[in-house]
């Protein structure tokens, strides 16, 4: 194993240290939100569930984008007046 690729693992097992609780709970939620997404979408637009599965991961992940880029907007020329 390089220093490089070590020094990866050991960054990630002190954050897992350091945000157990946090992790676990954002991977809970995360199951949760792809589970309720699916159960809505196959039963409010009646779609099959592979499409259903398709939007409950892409559509998260494009809202994370967004979020990131309004954050990054905001932090930058907002909050500095």
């Amino acid at each position: 194993m390089t220093e490089f690729t070590s020094g990866i693992f050991q960054a990630s097992k002190e954050i897992y240290k350091n945000n157990k609780g946090s992790i676990l709970r954002t991977i809970v939620y995360t199951i949760g939100h792809f589970a309720i997404a699916i159960i809505v979408l196959m039963s409010v637009a009646d779609v099959s569930f592979v499409i259903a599965l398709t939007d409950a991961i892409v559509e998260p992940l494009a809202n994370s984008v967004w979020y990131f880029l309004l954050d990054k907007f905001w932090a930058s020329k907002v909050m500095k007046k």
